[in-house]
Parts: C-alpha cells; structure tokens; sequence
C-alpha cells in the first residue's frame, strides 16, 4: 500500500509517500481502507520529534492521527463493524497511521460515520471533536448557564468546542482575528474577541471554564478571568503527573511532568482555581455521540482546505502556518486493489 512515511525526526521535512506493508490485523481489529485523513498540528510536533519522551514511535512511521473510510475486513472476535461499514476514528495513540490506502484500529476506537458527512468532512472530526468532548463533558463537567473561554476559536478544536459547548447550554466566549469573527459568531461564540485589538484579560471575568490551546502567555492570563473554583484546562501543556500516570509513565516521568506544571499550578491554587492537561485518547463511542449530534445538527464540521494524498506534505505545511479556518484534510482515492494484496 501507499503511505506518507517519516523516516526520522527533523524541523525540515517530514517524510514522503513510498510504499509499505499493509497493516496486521488482529482479532479485535477492523481493516479500514481509508477514503479521507484529517491533518493536525499534532502531526506536525510528531514529525518534528516534539514527543519523543511521551510517545516512543519506532521508525520509519506512517503519519496520521484520523480517518474516514470503509471496513474492508474484521478480526475474528469483532462484534460492532462488518465488511462494507463507513467508519470513522482516531486510533489509539500507539497506532496511528491514517495518511494510508489502510489501517487496522481496535473496534472500541471505530465509530459509524455520521450519515450526513461526505469522507473529507467526517474525516475531519475525530481528533478534534474527541478533544472537545473530552476536555468540556469529562474534565469540566460543563453545565448549562456556566461560562466558558475557548482559546483560538477559529482552529480546528476551537470550532468544534464552541458549538458543543453551545449545545451544553453554556455561555461561549472566544478570540480569533479580525477576518473571522464572522465564523465564530456564526458557530454560536456569544462574546468574540479580537486578539489583535484586545487584551482577554480586562474583556472577562468570573468564567468557569477555560479551554486553553496557546502559549505559555496566555495560560497565565487565562487564570486571572476564572472564578474561584473555575477549571484551566489545556491541551497545549505543560502537561501533569495525573497525565503522566494515564500514559503508565514511569516514576520519575511522572516526576518530570510534575515539575514541568508546578508554576502554573501553584498559581492557579494561590487564586483558588484547578489546572489541569488533557491529551486526548481514541473512544468510539464518544464518537459515537457525536455522529447523533453532527446528524441532528447541533454541530457541523468546518473544513478550511482538501488536499490530494500525494499533497500531504503540503497540507502539513498549510496547517503550520496557522492560519487554517477548521480543518485540513487529505483526500485519498479508493484503491480497487484486493486489502489482502499489496496496492
């Protein structure tokens, strides 16, 4: 099969498409020929070796952390997919790979792909809807009638949170740009920002909420617009030990993490508020959750630009630059070719 594989680590480049191995695939897994791959950030810091301490990947690696596609085969004890299934997932970080003609993922990390998506849309939902899910429903408990602050509301995650913290019932602000705040408007944000013009600082008070996706800056100013008890929640860092420990990180990893977030921490007890760092893992059926809400509209995926797989490269440079309206996705030709035979 084709993939877009790294070789190694490095700033200039990340890999190329040369062919590989089909993946195996075991009894709880599903073969997928992946019709659409999302592209993220992640991908990029994967590429430029950015995790190397947390996520180990040996050499040479497909890139590729989402998909949409159809199931072509399934493991022996597979019980939710059969062949022919449109699916869609975030594999288990240990397994990714979607920049791919194929990938084998657990059946617990695949999900029905919502009826009312093309491939490219669905395709582009899993990471950052996971995300989403995971740092507003789990780590936040949001409810209707709080306040929340959405980082970047015009990226990938951003423009997934604000319509499902939208859907929770809660109150969204966002910052974006000049150029967008008709998009975030549009997807619900009640109180929009201009980080160009405005400090978000002096703008908000008493939230109880913050999804923070930036830098180091605006981590600590995040802290001074949260009530006592409110919840600084990040998917950028520093990480934690809590984070440290869910990974099964040995002791003084989980020390390292420790002390990478004890200034933020410290602050934000000194204030009376809770940091903490969410990496998102795979779950097909929170996936599952968010087909019923994307079919029944309550929330749509917003797609910035489709690459054509042999664009990979491109797509990842276009997702650098930042200036990515949603996502960015890569387009793959079915392949005719038997998933039992080389492509």
């Amino acid at each position: 099969m084709k993939a877009y594989v790294l070789d190694r680590y490095g700033r200039k480049g990340h890999g190329a498409i040369r062919d590989m191995p089909e993946p195996t695939l075991g009894e709880q897994d599903v073969l997928v020929e992946i019709h659409a791959a999302g592209v993220n950030p992640l991908d990029a810091k994967i590429a430029h070796g950015e995790f190397k301490l947390v996520l180990p990947y040996r050499l040479p690696l497909i890139l590729g952390n989402e998909m949409a596609g159809i199931v072509r085969r399934v493991g022996a004890r597979v019980t939710r997919f059969k062949p022919g299934d449109a699916v869609y997932a975030r594999p288990d970080k240990n397994r990714i790979g979607t920049f791919a003609n194929y990938i084998a993922v657990n059946e617990a990390d695949v999900a029905t792909k919502p009826e009312s998506l093309s491939m490219e849309q669905a395709a582009s939902l899993p990471l950052v809807a996971l995300t989403a899910w995971q740092v507003l429903v789990e780590r936040a408990n949001l409810q209707k009638g709080q306040r929340v602050f959405i980082q970047a509301g015009s990226g990938g995650v951003g423009t997934l949170a604000i319509q499902l913290a939208k859907h929770l019932g809660a109150f969204v602000a966002t910052t974006t740009s000049n150029a967008n705040i008709g998009l975030v408007k549009s997807l619900g944000a009640d109180v929009v920002i201009d980080y160009g013009k405005e400090d978000v600082a002096t703008v908000l008070r008493d939230y109880d909420v913050v999804l923070h996706s930036l830098g180091a800056d605006q981590l600590e100013q995040s802290l001074r617009i949260l009530k006592p008890g409110g919840k600084l929640i990040s998917i950028s860092g520093p990480p934690d030990a809590d984070f440290a420990r869910a990974l099964g990180m040995s002791w003084p990893m989980v020390s390292v993490m420790k002390l990478l977030s004890y200034r933020i921490r410290r602050k934000a007890k000194r204030l009376g508020v809770h940091y903490s760092f969410v990496f998102m893992r795979a779950q097909g059926d929170q996936l599952g959750q968010i087909a019923a809400l994307v079919d029944s509209g309550a929330i749509r995926p917003v797609l910035d630009r489709v690459f054509p797989f042999e664009s990979t490269a491109d797509a990842l440079a276009y997702v650098e630059t930042g200036r990515a309206k949603g996502k960015v996705v890569v387009s793959m030709k079915p392949s005719s070719a038997d998933p039992g035979a080389s492509s």
